[in-house]
């Protein structure tokens, strides 16, 4: 009786994928990722139309500098929150209006963050759109040439030092 407990109690702690190795051998798992299925119809996708991105003539630099900044720190997904914060606290007061306009245009026109942070990392090329000085300094950060610890947004204190 205790060996057979034993031996339930070993089945119990074994995962359901090594109970099922044996059976079904090195079949790999999808995980309903259809993305890249050519056989997709995309009837289930529903896509949302964004209203197109438009300049803002009249929008005095420091109220631009202040809404890029947001902009940056409020992505919705964590990656281009960190990458993108991070270069807005180091570059956005030193951009030029053309400078910042390109930024601009480049976190807000693309529907797809991830497009945004592939061409940062130059995982995919960039649109020849958003190929200009704006992206080559985001790709150069991207490098992180100082091997800086980035896991976090920075802390907004940066913002008031002058000030004080």
């Amino acid at each position: 009786m205790l060996r057979a407990m034993a031996t339930a109690r070993q089945l119990c702690l074994l995962s359901r994928w090594a109970l099922c190795r044996p059976i079904l051998g090195h079949m790999s798992v999808q995980r309903n990722y259809r993305g890249d299925s050519p056989t997709d119809s995309g009837k289930d996708i529903l896509e949302i139309p964004l209203p197109p991105w438009q300049e803002r003539q009249d929008e005095p630099l420091e109220t631009k500098r202040a809404r890029l900044l947001y902009e940056s720190r409020k992505r919705g997904m964590l990656e281009n929150c960190i990458l993108l914060s991070l270069f807005a606290k180091e570059n956005l007061n030193r951009m030029s209006e053309r400078q910042l306009n390109l930024y601009d245009r480049l976190i807000n026109e693309p529907s797809n963050d991830w497009d945004i942070y592939y061409w940062a990392t130059e995982a995919k090329p960039t649109p020849a759109v958003f190929e200009n000085d704006v992206m080559v300094m985001l790709r150069e950060f991207a490098k992180n040439k100082n091997k800086e610890q980035r896991l976090r947004q920075p802390d907004l204190e940066y913002l008031f030092e002058s000030s004080q």
